[in-house]
Order: structure tokens, then sequence, then C-alpha cells
């Protein structure tokens, strides 16, 4: 499954709970990072232009370096996305790569500005992020070795279930659909 990410995201009005269970399975927090994330909008097909956005492509630049990202969530009409075509990789001059999606007219859409905290487990990474215009919340992403999509959306959410501790109001957009308004 590489190169598919699996994840649920909750709104977390209140971290405190889960960084307490979190603490009693071993996991330590990172320190936090502050990340900028600018979206751009392709030039050749309008990344908004279906009901349900379905693809980003998305520079990063925090302390520890940059990278440049593009995801396609799937199923790609439906409402509710499953798991995402994910392909990223650190870029050394991030500056170059913005003056080159800008000379092929790639347009900026959405800056995300949060601080992100990471704690990792055997299977699963938990993040905990701020985002500036939007609040908290927490990201659930499966990182074990999964024979499906299915497998590793099953072994997430069982996870998730077997902490119980209360989270917040699932969140099936990302964080530019948040920043642009959109429900989906």
């Amino acid at each position: 499954m590489q190169y598919t990410e699996v994840e649920k995201k909750f709104a977390l009005p209140n971290p405190d709970a889960l960084t307490t269970k979190l603490t009693e399975l071993g996991a330590k927090p990172s320190e936090p990072t502050h990340q900028i994330d600018a979206y751009y909008n392709a030039p050749h097909r309008d990344f908004l232009a279906p009901e349900s956005i379905s693809e980003w492509l998305r520079i990063r630049t925090e302390a520890r370096g940059s990278s440049i990202n593009f995801k396609c969530w799937h199923p790609v009409d439906a409402l509710i996305k499953t798991h995402a075509d994910e392909y990223e990789t650190r870029v050394e001059d991030v500056e170059a790569i913005r003056r080159l999606l800008h000379a092929l007219d790639f347009r900026p859409l959405v800056t995300v500005d949060k601080t992100r905290e990471e704690w990792k487990l055997p299977e699963v990474e938990v993040v905990f992020d701020h985002v500036e215009g939007a609040g908290h919340f927490v990201e659930f992403e499966f990182k074990g070795d999964a024979t499906s999509v299915e497998d590793a959306t099953t072994r997430l959410e069982e996870f998730i279930s077997s902490l119980d501790v209360e989270l917040g109001e699932p969140i099936n957009r990302g964080y530019p659909h948040i920043l642009l308004g959109r429900d989906h």
C-alpha cells in the first residue's frame, strides 16, 4: 500500500483525555512544528470545479525542510472519501518549486497555517493540529502493513474505538476545504 493514505480526522475541542490515553499507550509527542501549506490549482483542470474536491497540490514549508505533495482522494466522485493516492517528496529549493509552478500557470488557492504535534505508535500516527482560522483537530493515520484499504480502515477504526476517548465530530474534508468554505 505504498503511496496510499488511510486516515480519519476529528474536531478536537479538548485534547487532554486523548493525550493522557496516548501517554498510557507509551506514545510520546514530537516537538510542535509550525507548517505553512500552500495549495495550488492546476491550469489544465480546476481542482475546485467538481462538487466534491478530490485533488490537492501542496507545497509545505517548515523548520525541518520543505516538501511537495499531490493527493487524489477516492472514491473520486464520493462526498466521503476513504483513502488517497499520495505522492510526496522533500524539496531542496522551495522557491524554485514555487517559481516552477507559477511559470506553468499553477495558481495559489489557499494557505493553511498550522501547528502540528505528532504522536507515533506501532501502526498509527496521531497528529494534533491547530489550524489558524479553523480550530483544533486530530488526525489518525494508519502506518502499519495492511492487505487493502479496507483492512487498513478497519484496523484504524478499531484502534480509534479502543481508545475509549470522546472525540469531536468526524471531519470528512481537508483543511483547505474548511478555509475555502467548501463542504466537500
